[in-house]
């Protein structure tokens, strides 16, 4: 491991790496389902509960023009992680789910027509399918999806063919939540651009705690991401989108905050982008925990986070083949910096997750909202074990000694 990545002092900030499960060290290895909290998030959540609550965009008083400032200086943060050219293309909403479901309700119900199509793939996560699925039979819109290779990659070769001059909106994830690929979005973005003037969404949910993003060097339409993904609290998120697709969509939620003005006999009038998308009471102590959150990444480095991921797999793998264990790896040959799956070649990956719990090893199982994925490598579930910034030596080691006790139960 890189002897100057300050592991040590990153655990000590995240106070739940202490805790015993089942009266063995917490082994967290679920980073991909959700990330642990340090205690600048956890510690700012509390603080504006205890010191600063009130309602932003509402009202004059000192509290609710604090909050407010919370929020926009948040945006213009996040605009800056992600190299949006203005903050006025962050919308904050619930989560990469809410998002997605956003862009299809409000951009695609009134810019995808009958005779259009739309490009998805098969390692896409429910989230990222589904929407489509529905708005696709809605509308008849033709869904197509680009094909896996036999190690669950992009078959890219059959790209340019899935793609015309009715390809509406290509939405592709930018890391696979199973088996970890990354994606060539750079390479995958231009070969649509030359084809057709499609829309390109980026599911960003697990990409953006593990690399560095570059929305305008993507020159994607949306990238879409979790807080929670990257160590900040759950129910809230991130929807960028180029200012000009913003300026023409409508809300898809309505409510209070987003108007100009309402009558009983007259159209509802909004205000501009982006506030036109956030109806009701926004969730501020998520939006200033986000914000501390990401400040956490970026004192550590995303690509020094990057780096240590990698080196924490290589060292993984190494031992998994040093101990030759009887187990199916489904991503042995891509470049995944921070996740493995696999499975115990005979047995049902819910139970080896209860098993590993047994040895305080956190785990996630089963078809982790990927069943197209499943299908394609023939399995009804895998085990993944996924990596995050404070992921350690000790961690892996700890995860192997489970799989030989348990491999050892099943002699």
């Amino acid at each position: 491991m890189t002897v100057d990545y300050p592991i040590k002092k990153i655990r000590s900030n995240f106070p739940i790496l202490n805790k015993m499960i089942n009266k063995y060290p917490l082994t967290y290895l679920d980073n991909a389902a959700t990330t642990q909290k340090p205690d600048v998030v956890i510690e700012s959540q509390a603080y504006y509960y205890r010191n600063e609550c009130s309602s932003a965009h509402r009202s004059v008083h000192s509290l609710s023009t604090l909050s407010t400032d919370y929020m926009e200086k948040t945006r213009l943060y996040v605009a800056n992680f992600i190299n949006a050219s203005k903050s006025e293309e962050i919308v904050f909403v619930k989560g990469t789910t809410d998002a997605i479901n956003l862009i299809a309700n409000s951009w695609g119900r009134n810019f995808i027509n009958y005779g259009d199509n739309i490009l998805i793939s098969e390692m896409e996560h429910h989230s990222n399918i589904l929407p489509w699925q529905i708005l696709a039979k809605e509308k008849n819109i033709k869904l197509n999806y680009i094909p896996l290779l036999y190690d669950g990659s992009l078959n890219l070769t059959k790209l340019s063919t899935l793609i015309d001059h009715r390809t509406r909106l290509v939405s592709i994830t930018h890391m696979s939540n199973v088996v970890g690929i990354i994606n060539p979005l750079i390479e995958i973005i231009n070969i649509v651009h030359t084809k057709s003037n499609a829309i390109i969404l980026i599911d960003g949910a697990q990409g953006i705690a593990h690399q560095l993003v570059d929305v305008q060097k993507l020159n994607c339409d949306f990238y879409v991401f979790s807080g929670h993904k990257i160590y900040a609290p759950s129910g809230i998120g991130i929807m960028y989108g180029k200012s000009e697709l913003l300026k023409k969509m409508k809300p898809w939620i309505v409510g209070g905050g987003i108007v100009k003005d309402v009558s009983l006999t007259q159209n509802a009038t909004f205000i501009d982008s982006p506030w036109k998308f956030e109806s009701g009471s926004s969730n501020v102590s998520g939006i200033v925990a986000l914000r501390n959150a990401i400040k956490y990444v970026n004192s550590i480095g995303i690509e020094n986070i990057f780096r240590h991921e990698t080196q924490l797999m290589s060292y993984t793998r190494h031992m998994l083949l040093k101990k030759n264990l009887n187990l199916m790896l489904y991503n042995k040959n891509n470049k995944s910096s921070s996740m493995i799956a696999f499975n115990f070649k005979l047995h049902n990956s819910y139970d080896i997750g209860t098993l590993l719990n047994q040895y305080g090893i956190a785990i996630r199982t089963g078809h982790h909202c990927a069943i197209p994925l499943m299908n394609h490598f023939k399995v009804s579930g895998m085990c993944r074990a996924s990596f995050a910034m404070y992921t350690n030596t000790e961690d892996i080691d700890r995860f192997i000694d489970g799989l030989i006790r348990i491999q050892n139960l099943f002699i």
